[in-house]
Formats: structure tokens, C-alpha cells, sequence
């Protein structure tokens, strides 16, 4: 984005890939259909020590323009859950879409380009790679964060950062998996596909969405959401009844079917291998009747306040994005500039910008990507 927007202003652009394919990430994403925007997408979608840095790209570059410049290119897509959208037949097409605009733009493409150094001159910057030295005005760093190594994912953008003095904050693997510990994984394993629609919440922050239990833990977009707000050693609270008042439709069955046994009505509202593995580890079993108004309520409080403590997550391998990056007190949220190095640009994963599950990632790289393009 950010060389073809460069491009398209008569700049001579040269793009480096270290790896021998383009675009990894895109075609990997959303399941090879590519969840490339949301329609909800704004600032309290991203989570950053400045939560006021991304609100000028995203207002200059929104997701109506991205989605402008799917339909020019004849991509059909469709809407999912909760605003976000999707190619209607592979990720490839949006792969597609970028590289050809840097072909329109003038933008020369370079694979299996390793980097072996970066110096700063009189000129700008002296690149050193495995496919010669080039000499640049200006340097654009866009190569994301740690997740998904298999992918292509390297330290480099902080490496390159803290190279030139820029500050770097805490990294951490988000929208991941968490794990469970030893004895809970025992409990849950068994449950390992099955999913189910919850509230996970930290703090003040909650997302209602579908959790799956897993062969290592708990998955499913409610698990990945919260995780980008986890730290090590916290706990995570699930309702596993979001959208229901458990203990008012309790006293509600008890007096309509007084002789059901407990784990048969909870059968009605949630998978009942589901009901078996919590009614057994909370030993809630027995008619309804037998249930006074206190031990409803434990049941009601247990379902609605289930408290985990998770041993960890699965971590990049399988994270979607990294939490933390490029302070962006480093970097101008105008024109994605480095404030104490002239002509050297952060955009992307790499900068302190985590966005939420369902686009929003995709949207912020656009956004910064067309804004850094305008000054390089």
C-alpha cells in the first residue's frame, strides 16, 4: 500500500521481501478468504500505550476506501459477523489487487532479499543486501511483528529501531490461544472441538463471541479477543450465559417442571457434554426441586462467573498479531516518520498498535501504509 501510494506520485520505489513469496500473511489470513476490512472499524478497535496515535490515519484512510479499491478491481466479497468482510473466493484476489496497483504505480518488486545492514549518510540510507546495496531518501521498515514465524515473521522492524535509538516496548503474543493449566486441562480436554457462546472479560473490557475448547486450552474469537488484554499470571472471567438471566429462567423451570433433573435443563440452553463437564466439576446435580433459592443462585453465580487462570498462551506460533512494539511517541502519527531520524519510516504490526480480531489489522496497515505513502 504504502509503495504503490508513493508510486502513483512519481516516486522511484523499490519494495525488498525477504522471503521468496509475497504477501504471505494475506493469503494465510481469514482462512484463504482474507478478512481484509471491517465496516465498524474506528479507533477503540486497537489497543496501544497512546490510544489517540492511529485516529489520524484511520480518519484520512477509512475502511470505505479500501473497500472502494476492492470493488474497482472487481472482487466480490460478503459481509460476516460483527461488520467484517471477506473475499468471496480466496485471499489471493486481494494479494492480487496490491500488487497490481504497485504495477500501475511503477513499484519494482524484489524477493530473496536478504538485509544485512543499514547505514545512515548525507543521502539518506545505504542498504546492504543479499541482492546488492542500494542507496534511498527514504526507508519505510513494514515488516510487522513476531507472529507466525512459519510465515515470515521476524524481529527485524525492532531490531532496525533500536538500531537508530527508537524505544521499543514490551512484546507479547495476542489474539492467541490461551493454554490451560494441568489440572483444568484435564478437565476441558475431552471437550476439545466443541464451542460455545460466551462474555470473556478482563477488567472492564469484555467481547461476547463464541469460545472452542481446544486439545491445549481455550480458542474461538471471544479467547482471541481478550487475550490481546491478558498478562501472565491474570485471570479471565466467562459468562457462559451472556445473553440469559440463569437464575431468573431457574426458578422459572423449577416451577414448571419441578421433578427435571438440573443437568436435563441446562441441556436446553448449552451442549450437554458441556453441561455434564461443568455440573461435575461444580457437583451440581439432582431434580431442580431439590434446588432452594441459595443453591440456585450458586448454580446461576457459577455459570455466569466462571473464573480461569490460564497457564499461558500458545504464543506466535499461532498469534495472530504482537501486542506492543515501536513506541508510538517515537514515530509522527501524520506521516508515520521517525521524530529523531530523518527520512526513516515505521508502519504496521511492528509500531505499538494492536487492532481486534475481524479486519481491523488489515484496516490500520491500509491506513498507515496510504499515509506514510503521501510524505515518503
Amino acid at each position: 500500500m504504502c509503495a504503490a501510494t508513493a508510486g502513483y506520485r512519481g516516486r522511484s520505489v523499490l519494495l525488498l521481501e525477504h522471503s521468496n513469496k509475497i504477501g504471505r500473511k494475506i493469503l494465510m489470513s481469514g482462512g484463504g478468504r482474507c478478512n481484509f476490512t471491517n465496516l465498524h472499524n474506528s479507533p477503540s478497535n486497537y489497543l496501544s500505550a497512546n490510544p489517540h496515535f492511529c485516529k489520524s490515519a484511520l480518519s484520512r484512510y477509512p475502511a470505505a476506501r479500501f473497500i472502494e479499491l476492492v470493488e474497482r478491481h472487481g472482487i466480490d466479497y460478503h459481509e460476516k459477523t460483527l461488520g467484517q468482510l471477506f473475499c468471496d473466493v480466496s485471499s489471493k484476489e486481494i494479494l492480487q489487487l496490491l500488487l497490481t496497483e504497485c504495477d500501475w504505480a511503477g513499484v519494482d518488486i524484489r524477493t530473496d532479499s536478504t538485509i544485512y545492514r543499514i547505514d545512515k549518510n548525507a543521502d539518506g540510507y545505504r542498504v546492504k543486501t543479499s541482492a546488492g546495496i542500494w542507496q534511498c531518501q527514504s526507508l519505510v521498515i513494514a515488516t510487522g511483528g513476531l507472529s507466525i514465524p512459519n510465515g515470515g515473521a521476524t524481529p527485524f522492524a525492532y531490531e532496525t529501531a533500536k538500531q537508530f535509538g527508537l524505544k521499543v516496548l514490551p512484546l507479547q503474543a495476542a489474539l492467541v490461544p490461551f493454554t490451560l493449566q494441568p489440572k483444568d486441562l484435564e478437565v476441558f480436554k475431552p471437550l476439545s472441538g466443541v464451542s460455545h457462546r460466551i462474555r470473556a472479560s478482563i477488567r472492564d473490557t469484555a467481547f461476547v463471541e463464541n469460545l472452542l475448547f481446544t486439545h491445549r486450552g481455550l480458542s474461538g474469537p471471544a479467547i482471541l479477543q481478550i487475550s490481546s488484554y491478558w498478562d501472565p499470571g491474570a485471570e479471565v472471567e466467562i459468562d457462559l450465559f451472556p445473553e440469559l438471566d440463569l437464575l431468573q429462567w431457574l426458578g422459572e423451570q423449577r416451577e414448571e417442571r419441578p421433578k427435571a433433573d438440573i443437568r436435563t435443563l441446562l441441556g436446553q440452553q448449552m451442549h450437554k457434554r458441556v453441561v455434564q463437564t461443568f455440573c461435575d466439576l461444580w457437583s451440581f446435580e439432582g431434580p431442580i426441586n431439590r434446588f432452594d433459592s441459595r443453591q440456585l443462585a450458586a448454580v446461576a453465580d457459577a455459570f455466569h462467573r466462571w473464573v480461569v487462570k490460564p497457564a499461558g498462551t500458545e504464543g506466535y506460533r499461532t498469534a495472530e498479531v504482537t501486542r506492543g512494539g515501536i513506541d508510538t511517541d517515537e514515530v509522527s502519527s501524520k506521516t508515520f516518520e521517525a521524530k529523531k531520524v530523518a527520512g526513516l519510516y515505521f508502519i504496521g504490526e511492528c509500531l505499538d498498535v494492536t487492532g481486534h480480531l475481524g479486519g481491523h489489522n488489515f484496516q490500520f496497515a491500509w491506513a498507515c501504509g496510504d499515509a506514510a505513502g503521501q510524505y515518503v
